[in-house]
């Protein structure tokens, strides 16, 4: 009886989820570790705006970190908003950090000044913020509205801070990031209504 029951739970979407929020992070560090061995070489693979060579970035970017400090600052927001996120199942996480990544990437390619180089998974966590807070207010389901005011009053200030112009900081990451954790929750609330599971009691599980 015990091996049908390890089949249904790595089966479960949310274990999933859990599992692959908990593999981003650990190839953060293993990237980080591989970084530091070499000297930092592996740096110069985030986001360099308005370069073609730099665009490859975007999917770089967010496992690339300037050192420990930076990367144990981003690691604990990162797992603990994916783990909430997680609880909607494997898909949902999946599409909401690509959505992020490449919103967040994109832009700040776009926008961020000319011959800089930009890292780490911040970006990724702003839309992992702002997908949490746009989703309460797009489902109206007040447990994910108290989610969402939960987030904004462990990360508020942070996350405010985080989009002030600072040297040294990618406020254009944060920004597009949270602009594009926000356009994900509007594109899956959409998609959950168009299947007829739209409404706040629908989507309190997620």
């Amino acid at each position: 009886m015990a091996a049908p029951a390890a089949r249904s739970r790595s089966d479960d979407p949310v274990v999933r989820g859990v599992l692959l929020v908990v593999a981003m992070a650990a190839v953060m560090w293993v990237v980080e570790i591989a970084d530091q061995i070499g000297g930092g070489r592996l740096d110069a693979y985030g986001i360099e705006p308005r370069e073609i060579d730099g665009l490859d970035g975007v999917v770089f970017a967010p496992f690339l970190h300037a050192g420990f400090d930076h990367l144990i600052g981003n690691t604990i927001p990162f797992v603990l908003l994916g783990f909430a996120i997680a609880l909607g199942g494997i898909a949902r996480v999946a599409t909401v950090t690509v959505i992020v990544a490449l919103v967040g990437g994109l832009g700040t390619w776009l926008v961020a000044p000319a011959n800089t180089v930009h890292i780490g998974a911040s970006g990724i966590v702003f839309g992992y913020a702002a997908y949490l807070v746009a989703r309460g207010i797009y489902s109206r389901s007040v447990m994910q509205i108290v989610l969402g005011a939960v987030v904004l009053a462990v990360w508020g200030t942070t996350l405010l801070r985080g989009l002030v112009p600072e040297d040294g900081i990618s406020w254009q990451g944060h920004l597009f990031g949270a602009i594009g954790g926000v356009l994900a929750a509007r594109l899956l609330h959409r998609r959950a209504v168009r299947a007829g599971t739209g409404g706040p009691a629908a989507l309190s599980h997620v």
